[in-house]
């Protein structure tokens, strides 16, 4: 958004809901001019913002097509084949505006894209059908002090023109003012006490065109809006996810990456680990992290990879026994040490240092995917149901979008000292 205080304002790309493909803070490819794992909003050298002003109420497409030719933002709704109602757009000099969305089209200034379910590292293949809107939203913000950002359902296309058709939800305000939603909704949860260790998931409310909050409809398609919320806004605050069906994203501001591990800080927690060399408690041999690149980049095991029986916690070196399954198998596996039986799997530190909500150690793991990460991160994650696709809600993974086990959603790692 605007730099403010320790730096800018961001969003960070951390669930993308149709993949399984790890992303752990990056792109399998990296960032790459628009589109990338995380997002900073500067102060433009020039405001860009726009703000609603003349209202014109048309009955033939002509007309509309007419109003909506000179160049100026507006938005059009379209009621019936003869009646739309155009709200034109003025230049506002005391807001910047961000685009969001699918396309790659030069009014998106962040673009976000589902994957192949299953990718691969390197792989970028673009599904068929994503559910993600071409121009998906807007974020306007203030350009003076408390830079207050707001979020806004549907962007504008190369023609400054958004058009709602005949099929889309949209409706007439009491006050008289149009509003609507898009076809797979902008939906937005934010966190009750901020973005810290006492921090709870609030509910997850719908954003209008035009900024109003809404309940959920009874579908994510459905032509029918829920309730208005009266008392609730669109303004982000730091830790609220954006979802766009398709992919989550998450707010930080400014004052709250000042108070979150800087990349620095992670490695010198990896460090720390490592210097206190853990040891398999069967084969004695030491074992290490792997460094942040490495975490990152996931091409291949180490020969110190940790892995961990995620039932118990236990921390072992890699060994090829205590197999319950043939067809798969790391998914059930008896631990040496106390006997349980569950998924065995290799530790990787989550990298994004924007997803932790304190400085602590990492200690914990996501299940069943092993991404490492604090005792209050991964309690925080645990407890969030995301949305997945146009009808679910699910916990998820912030580093690389595996839906957790609802019975076990992280697991305490026990590691082993050093023998002498």
């Amino acid at each position: 958004m605007v730099r403010s205080g320790p730096g800018p304002c961001c969003f960070c790309i951390c669930f993308r809901a149709h993949s399984t493909a790890k992303y752990n803070g990056s792109l399998p490819n990296g960032d790459r001019g628009r589109r990338k794992s995380r997002f900073a909003l500067y102060k433009r050298i020039k405001p860009n913002g726009v703000s609603p002003s003349t209202v014109h109420v048309l009955n033939t497409p002509q007309a509309s097509k007419a109003v909506s030719s000179k160049g100026q933002h507006s938005i059009s709704y379209t009621l019936s084949r003869n009646h739309t109602v155009v709200v034109e757009y003025s230049h506002d000099k005391d807001t910047d505006m961000f685009q969001i969305g699918r396309s790659t089209e030069s009014p998106i200034d962040f673009v976000v894209t589902d994957t192949i379910a299953g990718g691969q590292e390197g792989e970028e293949t673009l599904i068929t059908q994503s559910t993600i809107s071409r121009f998906a939203c807007r974020i306007v913000c203030e350009r003076t002090p408390p830079y207050t950002a707001r979020i806004y359902a549907a962007g504008f296309d190369t023609s400054k023109n958004i058009f709602l058709g005949e099929k889309a939800a949209k409706w007439k305000n009491p006050d008289g003012h149009m509003d609507g939603l898009t076809t797979n909704g902008v939906l937005v949860m934010h966190p009750k006490g901020g973005f810290t260790e006492e921090s709870k998931p609030g509910v997850w409310r719908e954003i209008s065109v035009c900024g109003d909050v809404y309940t959920l409809r009874e579908t994510r398609s459905a032509q029918t809006p829920g309730k208005l919320v009266e008392n609730e806004s669109n303004i982000l605050q730091d830790g609220s996810l954006v979802d766009l069906c398709g992919a989550t994203l998450l707010w930080r501001t400014a004052e709250g990456l000042f108070h979150t591990p800087t990349q620095k800080h992670l490695e010198a927690l990896r460090q720390e680990i490592n210097a206190a060399r853990p040891q398999c408690p069967v084969g004695l041999n030491t074992l290490a992290f792997p460094s942040m690149h490495r975490s990152r980049a996931l091409s291949s095991l180490e020969e110190k990879q940790p892995w961990v029986y995620l039932a118990c916690g236990h921390v072992h070196g890699y060994h090829n026994w205590g197999h319950r399954s043939e067809q798969e198998a790391n998914t059930e596996r008896e631990c040496p040490m106390c006997r349980v039986v569950g998924p065995y799997v290799p530790l990787w530190l989550g990298c994004e240092p924007a997803f932790y909500v304190d400085t602590g150690a990492p200690t914990y793991a996501f299940v069943p995917c092993g991404h490492v990460c604090s005792e209050k991160s991964v309690k925080y994650w645990s407890e969030i149901p995301l949305p997945h696709g146009t009808h679910a809600f699910h916990a998820a993974c912030p580093f690389c979008a595996t839906q957790l086990s609802p019975t076990q959603g992280y697991s305490k790692l026990i590691f082993q000292g050093p023998v002498d």
